[in-house]
C-alpha cells in the first residue's frame, strides 16, 4: 500500500496520529482562493477550468500540508450536465431550472451523455494527480441523488427540501425514476473521476437528515447503496466515504448497509457516541464544528484534543462536521492541524 494516511485509515487501520483533511478546505477563507476566483471571472468558470481549479485545490496543501486533497467542483455539476441550468447568484448560492413533474424526468439527458459538460473535471484530476505529493491522498467527490435532486426539483437552496418532499408525495414513481436517473449518472461521473486519477470518492447526502422514518432508508441509503454497488464493480480497490449529514440514529450500521469504506459524520453528535456506535463497523471521519474555525482559540484545542482521544481506538480521519464557512480564520485552520499532530 502506499505511504498515504487516509488509505491506511481506509483500509481498517488505526494510526497514532489521525490524518487530516477539510471539506471545503479549497475555499473563501482563503486569500489566495479569492485571487484565483477573481482571475476566473466567477465560480462556475473556476470549476470548470481545469488549471485554475487544480491551482485552487493545490492551494490548501501548500499552506498546510492537509493529508488529501479534495477536487475543486460543485455537486450541481451533475445536473447541469444531466440537462438543468445552472447559475449562481451573487450572495445567495445555486440556481436550477426545476425538474417537477414526470416530463420533466424523462427530458433529462442519458445517465452516459454527462461526460461532455463534465470533461473539464476530469482534466482537473489528471493535473491534480501528477502535481500532488506523493503522499497526499486525491479525493474525487459526487453528491448523493437525493441531495441533487432537491436542488434540481427546487431550483435553489432555501426551499429546496420542500419542493422535494411534495414531489415525493405527488408522484413518488416519477420521483424514483429521477433519484435512479441521477443515480446512473453518478456513477459514470465518479467512474471516470476514478479513471482521471482519484484515489478514493465521497458521496455527499447533506439534506439526508430531512429523510424521515422509511423514506432514509428508500431514498438516502438504496441510492447511495446502488452507485457504491456499480463503483466497486467497475474500481474494486478504491475506497468510498459516505456523507448522511444529520442522519442521528441512522449512522449506526449505515456504512455497512451502503457499503461504504467510511462514514464522515456531522457535528450533531459527540465523539464519545460515535466511538460507541459507529467506529467499530470501521473507519469514522469527523467531526469538528466548523465555527471552531472562527472562533478559535483554547476551545478550539480542547475540542479537537476531545474527538482525537474519544476516537483513538479506531481508524479515524479528522475532518471538520461539515465545510468551513468563508468567515473562518485562516491561523485557526493551523491551529486546529497543529493540535491534530502535535497533542
Amino acid at each position: 500500500m502506499p505511504d498515504k494516511k487516509i488509505l491506511k485509515a481506509l483500509a481498517g487501520e488505526t494510526q497514532d496520529t489521525p490524518p487530516i483533511w477539510m471539506m471545503r478546505q479549497a475555499g473563501r477563507y482563503l486569500p489566495e482562493y479569492r485571487a484565483t476566483r477573481a482571475q476566473a471571472g466567477d465560480f462556475l468558470s473556476l470549476c470548470y477550468n481545469s488549471e485554475l481549479a487544480a491551482e485552487v485545490t493545490l492551494q490548501p496543501i501548500r499552506r498546510y500540508g492537509f493529508d488529501a486533497a479534495i477536487l475543486f467542483a460543485d455537486i450541481l455539476l451533475i445536473g447541469q450536465a444531466l440537462g438543468s441550468d445552472l447559475w449562481f447568484a451573487q450572495g445567495e448560492g445555486p440556481r436550477m431550472s426545476t425538474v417537477t413533474d414526470a416530463a420533466g424526468v424523462a427530458a433529462l439527458r442519458p445517465a452516459d451523455e454527462v461526460h461532455e459538460t463534465l470533461a473539464p473535471i476530469y482534466e482537473t484530476l489528471r493535473i491534480l494527480s501528477r502535481e500532488l505529493p506523493r503522499e497526499t491522498t486525491l479525493i474525487g467527490f459526487a453528491g448523493a441523488p437525493w441531495t441533487v435532486a432537491t436542488y434540481m426539483i427546487g431550483g435553489k437552496g432555501k426551499d429546496e427540501q420542500a419542493a422535494a418532499h411534495a414531489f415525493k408525495a405527488a408522484d413518488r414513481a416519477a420521483f424514483s425514476k429521477l433519484l435512479d436517473h441521477i443515480g446512473a449518472a453518478t456513477v459514470e461521473y465518479l467512474s471516470a473521476q476514478i479513471d482521471a486519477g482519484a484515489e478514493v470518492v465521497k458521496i455527499f447526502d447533506s439534506w439526508a437528515g430531512s429523510l424521515k422514518g422509511d423514506d432514509f432508508a428508500e431514498f438516502c441509503e438504496a441510492p447511495i447503496a446502488r452507485i457504491i454497488r456499480e463503483l466497486k464493480a467497475r474500481h474494486p480497490d478504491t475506497p468510498i466515504i459516505a456523507f448522511p449529514r444529520e442522519a442521528g440514529d441512522h449512522y449506526v450500521g449505515f456504512s455497512k448497509r451502503v457499503g461504504a469504506h467510511c462514514v464522515a459524520i456531522d457535528d450533531s453528535v459527540t465523539p464519545e457516541w460515535i466511538a460507541q456506535n459507529v467506529q467499530p463497523d470501521g473507519c469514522v471521519q469527523g467531526n469538528l464544528k466548523s465555527s471552531h474555525m472562527v472562533t478559535g482559540g483554547q476551545a478550539l484545542v480542547d475540542e479537537t484534543r476531545r474527538i482525537v482521544d474519544a476516537l483513538k481506538g479506531g481508524p479515524h480521519i479528522f475532518n471538520l462536521g461539515h465545510g468551513i464557512t468563508p468567515d473562518a480564520d485562516p491561523d485557526n485552520v493551523q491551529l486546529m492541524i497543529d493540535t491534530v499532530r502535535g497533542g
